[in-house]
C-alpha cells in the first residue's frame, strides 16, 4: 500500500495549485476523494481517486523547474484573467506556475515549476533562503543609505530583516534578502526617500540569471538541481502555523 499524504500537498505536487489554494478548493466542495466530498486535512495516495471540479488528478511523473528572465511589464500570476500574464507569455506545454513573485515593473530571474512543495520550500521566509537583486535609484546613494537598508527598515507594520547591501555605482546597489514582503525593496527605498528606477533579480539561492536573455527561459541543469536539493534538505514547506 502506498504511503498517504495530506490532500493539499498531493494537489500541490500534482501541479493543480498551491497548498493554500488547494485548501480553499476543498472547503468550497470542489474536491472529491473516491466519490465523497473531501475534507481539510485528509490524507490520500495515488491509489485514491481524486477529482477537482470533476477532473481526475494524478501526480506528474516529471518535475519541471524553469529559469526565466522575466521582462518588465509581465504580471507574475497563474490567473489568466490578468493581462499580460507570465503563463500565457511563456506558453509552456506543461502547466507551471511562478515560484514567488516579481512585481509588474521588476525584471530578472523567475522560477516556474509544476511542483508546489518545491515552491513552498524555496519561498518560505522561515527557511532564510537568499534572493539577490540589482537596483537603480533616482539619486546618488551614500553609506548612510547602505547602513539603514542593511539594518532594517520599518514597512508594512514590521521592520525588515537585516540584509546584505553593497553600493555598486553612483545610483546603484546590490541587495540580498532572505524574506519577500510585498514590493519590499521599493518600499524600503521609498521610506528612505529614494525611488527605484529599475530592479532586476539576479539570483535565487544557487540559481543565477547569467546568460538567459530577456524573455527567454531554460530548464534547470542536473548539477543545479543537485545543488538546490542540498540547500533545501533542511527546509520545510510548512508555514510556522502548520508546524505547531
Amino acid at each position: 500500500m502506498q504511503e498517504k499524504e495530506r490532500l493539499n500537498k498531493f494537489l500541490s505536487e500534482a501541479g493543480v495549485c498551491s497548498r493554500r489554494e488547494a485548501d480553499r478548493l476543498i472547503e468550497a466542495g470542489a474536491v472529491t476523494v473516491n466519490g465523497e466530498p473531501a475534507v481539510t486535512g485528509m490524507r490520500v495516495s495515488e491509489e485514491d481517486t481524486v477529482l477537482v471540479k470533476g477532473k481526475k488528478i494524478r501526480k506528474k511523473e516529471e518535475m519541471v523547474l524553469l529559469l526565466m528572465n522575466k521582462p518588465r511589464g509581465l504580471i507574475c500570476t497563474a490567473q489568466t484573467r490578468e493581462k499580460p500574464n507570465i503563463i500565457e507569455y511563456l506558453n509552456y506545454p506543461v502547466r507551471v506556475y511562478p515560484v514567488g513573485r516579481l512585481d509588474k515593473e521588476s525584471e530578472g530571474l523567475l522560477l516556474l515549476t509544476n511542483n508546489g512543495d518545491l515552491v513552498n520550500r524555496i519561498m518560505r521566509a522561515g527557511n532564510f533562503h537568499e534572493k539577490e537583486y540589482r537596483v537603480w535609484v533616482d539619486r546618488p546613494i551614500d553609506q548612510e543609505f547602505i547602513k539603514k537598508m542593511s539594518g532594517g527598515v520599518p514597512i508594512l507594520n514590521t521592520v525588515t530583516r537585516p540584509c546584505k547591501v553593497r553600493k555598486t555605482g553612483k545610483n546603484t546597489f546590490s541587495i540580498i534578502l532572505t524574506q519577500g514582503l510585498n514590493r519590499q525593496i521599493r518600499r524600503m527605498c521609498e521610506y528612505l526617500g529614494y525611488q527605484v528606477k529599475r530592479l532586476v533579480r539576479v539570483r535565487i539561492m544557487n540559481l543565477r540569471l547569467n546568460g538567459i536573455e530577456t524573455g527567454a527561459y531554460r530548464r534547470i541543469t542536473d548539477q543545479e538541481y543537485r545543488e538546490l536539493q542540498e540547500l533545501l534538505k533542511d527546509s520545510t514547506s510548512l508555514s510556522w502555523k502548520e508546524r505547531l
